[in-house]
């Protein structure tokens, strides 16, 4: 690809956890990965983010504020506590006043918010917004995407098909572009006789049902990630735990990949409308198989892949069973070989950033003319924007 002339960009990070490692979910890992690589390809990329976040470089006015909980029991990884939202407003009128200024102006905004604020950018300060959609549909940004006038410069992207047409029925309109994964970071593993589970410990991601199946096959099972509901991990998880089944806490990329690149197979095992499910490419990557629950955009990664088994949400004999078949297969080397292989040549994130680098530049110069162009080629056939 021809290097894109460097562009000034604003990327809007989600603030409820700081944009560093330990990754707190698939959400900060892909933001994470999108400003180091934009920067590594000679653009000029702030980022407005929590406090403590990763490539802030001191600009205090681009720091949102986290949650403030009064106690550790009341943390959430869904609700905000009282007055948070208002801290939330103020943060963001700040952040539109730089963006205002001919001095501090970018030429596009590459919006990973879940507030519908940076939304209405492209409308008031009429600057290029480029908003990837990546959850089921949140009110305020609903609100927010619906009050854009035909003529502003904005686009949706959608990491599924299934997101995609999830936010079309609310009236938002977007292309579907994938997340990807690292192949640099995410290298192949050796395998082994383990099973492991990883992701956020939150009910919505089910990890007490990849213990349960991983006790009906008799099988050892390690679980890695943050615990973003400490009820859940004290009711759910905690008493599960012994006997072959372990808690490793929340690992950094490097020690992660090391994990799950060393497993026979991985569990995932969402109890929600999961819009992507990174972990799925991610361990895919290493070389080891996936058995996953039915939810959501999950069967959008694995369709067609090798060493991949999809099982009704909530069906823990079904996935039990699929894993035991997965883990026998994955002992067998060239097994692990063609996992891997099929896995980078669709989960690349090298070709996800070259696309995402062409739409923020069609962005960011389709703005005098009100139209921002969109990627010809879009992963998994989606070749037209869901609902358009």
């Amino acid at each position: 690809m021809t290097r894109s002339a460097p562009l000034r960009i604003l990327v809007v990070a989600p603030e409820r956890h700081a944009l560093r490692q330990p990754h707190p979910g698939g959400l900060e890992a892909v933001v994470w990965n999108r400003v180091r690589w934009l920067r590594r390809r000679g653009h000029h990329v702030e980022l407005c983010a929590a406090e403590g976040s990763d490539f802030l470089d001191g600009a205090q006015d681009l720091v949102l504020p986290t949650p403030r909980w009064q106690r550790g029991l009341d943390v959430s990884d869904t609700d905000y506590p009282e007055g948070h939202r208002r801290r939330m407003a103020g943060a963001f009128a700040r952040v539109q006043r730089r963006i205002e200024q001919a001095m501090t102006r970018v030429d596009v905004i590459d919006n990973h918010s879940l507030h519908g604020a940076p939304i209405l950018w492209s409308r008031d300060p009429g600057i290029p917004v480029v908003t990837t959609l990546h959850t089921p549909p949140l009110a305020d940004m609903v609100i927010a995407a619906n009050a854009l006038p035909g003529q502003a410069p904005h686009r949706f992207l959608a990491v599924s098909q299934y997101t995609a047409r999830a936010w079309s029925a609310e009236g938002v309109d977007a292309f579907v572009f994938p997340n990807g994964v690292d192949a640099t970071q995410w290298r192949p593993g050796p395998g082994g006789g383990d099973w492991v589970w990883s992701g956020r410990i939150v009910p919505e991601k089910a990890p007490h049902l990849a213990i349960l199946a991983a006790r009906r096959a008799g099988a050892r099972l390690r679980l890695a990630g943050r615990v973003g509901d400490e009820v859940y991990f004290a009711r759910e998880v905690a008493p599960l735990l012994g006997h072959g089944i372990e808690y490793v806490g929340a690992l950094r990329q490097p020690e992660l990949c090391d994990l799950v690149g060393s497993a026979a197979v991985a569990l995932v095992t969402p109890m929600w409308s999961e819009p992507f499910g990174l972990v799925m490419a991610e361990a895919l990557m290493t070389g080891t198989p996936v058995a996953a629950f039915d939810s959501g955009g999950a069967s959008e990664v694995l369709t067609g892949l090798p060493g991949t088994a999809v099982v009704p949400a909530g069906d823990v004999e079904a996935l039990a069973h699929a894993a035991v078949a997965l883990a026998h297969r994955s002992r067998i080397g060239t097994t692990r070989r063609r996992v891997r292989d099929a896995a980078a040549q669709r989960h690349s994130l090298a070709r996800r950033h070259r696309e995402v680098e062409r739409v923020l530049s069609n962005a960011a110069q389709g703005a005098s003319t009100g139209s921002i162009d969109t990627p010809t080629t879009l992963p998994f056939g989606a070749e037209e924007a869901v609902g358009a």
